[in-house]
């Protein structure tokens, strides 16, 4: 267990007849980055309140930094981070003063080192030059930096972010992306709940797909992209004599389809025991096919998202 920051096992949460998460087994390795995908009402939030100890648990286990939860709370919960469902601050308090509140309430955090961590703490998210301004007046992205904030008072092993980046312009999102990799470089395991597929590619070493309460699939991108079906594309003026050399090579080709140029593109599923790329190009021009165009089109996440769920990512989680 010790290289895993979170591990489930058969966990489940029901609300009457309903079941939001449905016996999903997590695997989260210490010092990922981990993105937890899934479209709305995929059970996403649902697990992350079980994770935090925030409802508990119809049956099944949730192991958190080695402690089981939610009886380890008390243990576990001062060395965790979390922004969820957006910050909520004071709007009338300035930033530091919120930060303030918040650590007072913490009752592991010393009160002679507060005014310091506070002050570390807004330093880190960029927001020292608004420590005074209230809280109200912020915007969006600065909500967002003001909650990682209150996440990195006092230091932790693990932060679970519930779409941080959720509404944000283009520069907020990118402010919040450099922070994440900052505490993943620092060695903190990152839990990020998200729909967009261009952070979970840019920022994420490992991913969770969940689809209807269950969990789909797990592991690296990388992994999770392999996973897919890969084809192999070929732009030809001789699409039927590129059929017959696809077909020889135990390829199954799809129906040939016009390019503007007017040549044609032929393509074909790439199966486990498929020859090289290398080999099929040399085995088409060795029967005097014409290349004019060749790629293997790897899956994408985004397909491979659609594949397990039925969805895209363009859905609110």
């Amino acid at each position: 267990m010790s290289d895993l920051a979170i591990r489930t096992t058969g966990l489940t949460k029901r609300f009457r007849a309903q079941t939001a998460v449905d016996g999903i087994d997590l695997a989260v390795p210490r010092g990922s980055v981990f993105g937890f995908l899934g479209p709305n009402g995929s059970g996403k939030t649902t697990t992350i309140r079980m994770l935090l100890g925030l409802v508990g648990a119809t049956s099944g286990t949730a192991i958190v930094l080695g402690t089981d939860m939610p009886k380890g709370l008390d243990a576990v919960l001062p060395h965790v981070g979390a922004l969820v469902e957006g910050p909520a601050f004071a709007p009338f308090l300035s930033g530091a003063a919120n930060l303030a509140r918040f650590d007072a309430a913490d009752r592991h955090a010393p009160p002679s080192t507060r005014a310091d961590r506070v002050a570390a703490a807004l330093d880190r998210v960029g927001l020292s030059h608004a420590a005074r301004k209230k809280a109200g007046a912020y915007s969006l992205g600065m909500k967002q930096r003001l909650g990682l904030a209150n996440a990195l008072l006092m230091p932790r092993d693990l932060l679970v972010l519930d779409e941080p980046t959720n509404g944000l312009d283009p520069q907020g999102t990118r402010e919040v992306r450099s922070l994440i990799r900052s505490f993943a470089a620092d060695g903190t395991t990152v839990f990020v709940s998200s729909h967009l597929l261009a952070e979970v590619e840019q920022l994420c070493t490992h991913v969770g797909v969940m689809s209807a309460g269950r969990l789909v699939a797990q592991g690296t991108l990388d992994d999770l992209r392999r996973s897919g079906v890969s084809r192999v594309e070929v732009v030809t003026p001789d699409p039927g004599a590129a059929r017959v050399v696809l077909a020889r090579s135990g390829l199954a080709t799809d129906p040939a389809a016009p390019t503007d140029a007017g040549d044609a593109v032929v393509t074909a599923e790439l199966g486990e025991h498929a020859p090289a790329a290398e080999a099929i190009v040399a085995a088409l021009v060795r029967d005097g096919v014409r290349i004019r165009g060749f790629a293997v089109r790897r899956t994408s996440l985004e397909q491979r998202f659609v594949e397990l769920t039925g969805e895209g990512f363009d859905v609110v989680a």
